[in-house]
């Protein structure tokens, strides 16, 4: 069976469900919006919610997929930084626990986290402090690491480190990797276009695309967007949100409905959209089955709060995957 290797951010979530937006104001941060912030500036969040119920888990966009990956049955592996500390810890076993071989090189800066305050209406805010997972730098990565893996995932928020970014898809391509990546934000696709083009033509196979970053990429509307990605790469998909998402591969275009869900939280809907395309992927299933497997598990995953969802959850989604893939 085909494995899996992500490349990304290493942060751990810290989850917080708010009772009004009033907060975000009090607290200067936009709703909806992805905030860097410095070490001061994330632990003065982390204090106003001194005494409010918190959720940790390990995150990050590319973690995120991988930890999906992983549980809907493939092996799979991290590449990211950590610090020597207590969150860097947590990171580090709770991918194991979640069956994730890490590939983790160390800092002394203090291990990146992201604050998610989730709105009562499911949107989310994020505060992040990078911290270490900013530092992982191209000599960190060695051949070794892309060993034995069919697939390589990278999170479109490393792409601001051009020299990582290039010498980590040419170890994959040496290796005999399939490349895919997730744009991740329309603002770091504008601060990045010409590198973005001149990667996905050259080395990339697979491009995920929210409606917002394909415009960003192409300038163009999302169905006009897929044609222009699919011209550059083997597959190209863009998700369209409430109205689901498009895939097209030379010739072929399929258009995936999304799963009727209620939405508690968007945290990671992306993430495992991608995690359950993957699946599909490396499977061998057609495009068709990918988007809907995709689409499936983002489903769900908006339902709960964060990017992880209960052991129960995923055997229902093994069973309707199954299905899927007998009709």
């Amino acid at each position: 069976m085909k494995k899996v290797l992500g490349m990304g951010n290493a942060l751990t979530d810290i989850l917080l469900q708010i009772e009004n937006d009033s907060i975000l104001n009090e607290l200067s941060l936009p709703k909806g919006s992805m905030q860097l912030v410095n070490s001061n500036k994330s632990q003065e969040i982390l204090d106003f919610f001194e005494n409010s119920f918190r959720k940790m888990a390990t995150g990050g966009s590319a973690s995120n997929t991988i930890n999906g990956i992983t549980k809907l049955g493939l092996t799979a592996g991290f590449v990211g930084k950590l610090g020597k500390d207590s969150v860097g810890e947590f990171f580090h076993n709770d991918s194991l626990k979640n069956g994730v071989t890490p590939h983790i090189t160390y800092s002394e800066t203090p291990s990146g986290c992201c604050t998610v305050l989730v709105s009562p209406d499911g949107e989310r805010t994020l505060c992040t402090f990078l911290g270490a997972a900013c530092e992982l730098d191209a000599s960190d990565l060695k051949v070794e690491m892309f060993t034995g893996y069919d697939i390589f995932h990278i999170e479109g928020y490393l792409v601001q480190n051009h020299d990582l970014i290039r010498k980590a898809i040419i170890l994959a391509k040496e290796a005999g990797l399939k490349v895919s990546i997730d744009l991740a934000s329309f603002n770091v696709v504008e601060s990045n276009l010409d590198f973005l083009h001149e990667i996905i033509k050259n080395y990339v196979d697979i491009v995920f695309a929210n409606e917002e970053e394909a415009r960003s990429y192409s300038g163009k509307t999302p169905l006009e967007a897929l044609h222009y990605i699919s011209e550059q790469c083997e597959i190209a998909v863009v998700k369209i949100g409430k109205d689901g998402s498009f895939i097209k591969s030379g010739s072929e275009i399929v258009q995936i409905q999304p799963r009727q869900s209620v939405c508690v939280d968007t945290t990671g809907a992306g993430d495992l959209y991608a995690a359950g395309f993957l699946f599909g992927i490396a499977n061998g299933y057609s495009l068709e089955i990918c988007g809907k497997i995709g689409s499936l598990v983002s489903g769900n995953v908006v339902e709960v709060l964060g990017a992880k969802m209960t052991d129960q959850v995923w055997e229902t989604i093994h069973q309707e995957i199954k299905e899927l893939v007998t009709e």
